[in-house]
């Protein structure tokens, strides 16, 4: 299921930015960005079950390839929160979640008109996991390891020009090892700046 959520992300980013070729107007998103989000992080596996902010930050490089299309890379951290055990799983044992990492991959800007955009991201997400299980023997399992997965996401936004825009996220982290499979998405509120 993961698989085709990062298929979407894909396809949104590949077919809705489409439209954004005929709609020319006078951006120029090409060039060096920074930006960031806060947000929702939801996980919903296994012994959890819960909700906490997330937040991430972003620098990377964007190329123009017309006045409505940029494609570009990107670098950054991104913190998921720690989310507390089901009351169950959590007194036979098992700790808390708490995800946190490293990511770089790739992203584009695709504007639908003037102002308003589509984005969309993936790309490697190394991610420091900590976070528990119940073994097939019942007996709580642990973890504190480092999975090297992917992240994968989609947004729309408005850019007030040609340097500043906010949007609306939604990404989505494969986080998983050693039988330990967290896996949380976001749902945030972003800002960039481009220079």
């Amino acid at each position: 299921m993961k698989n085709t959520l990062l298929a979407i992300a894909l396809a949104s980013a590949g077919i809705l930015g489409l439209p954004a070729l005929s709609h020319a107007n006078e951006n120029d998103n090409g060039g060096w960005f920074i930006n960031g989000n806060v947000g929702q992080s939801n996980l919903d596996k296994g012994a959890y079950n819960d909700s906490d902010t997330g937040y991430a930050g972003n620098i990377g490089y964007r190329w123009a390839l017309s006045p409505s299309v940029a494609l570009g890379v990107e670098g950054g951290y991104t913190n998921l929160g720690t989310i507390d055990a089901k009351p169950s799983f959590g007194a036979l044992g098992v700790g808390r979640a708490e995800i946190d990492g490293w990511n770089l991959g790739v992203n584009g800007h695709f504007n639908i008109s003037p102002n308003w955009y589509l984005s969309g991201r993936t790309g490697l997400f190394r991610g420091n996991l900590k976070g528990g299980f119940l073994n097939s023997s019942g007996t709580a399992v642990n973890i504190d390891e480092t999975s090297s997965k992917y992240y994968a996401g989609a947004g729309f936004g408005y850019d007030f020009s040609n340097n500043f825009s906010v949007g609306l996220n939604y990404d989505y982290y494969k986080v998983d090892k050693n039988g330990l499979n967290l896996s949380p998405d976001l749902v945030s509120v972003s800002g960039e700046y481009r220079f």
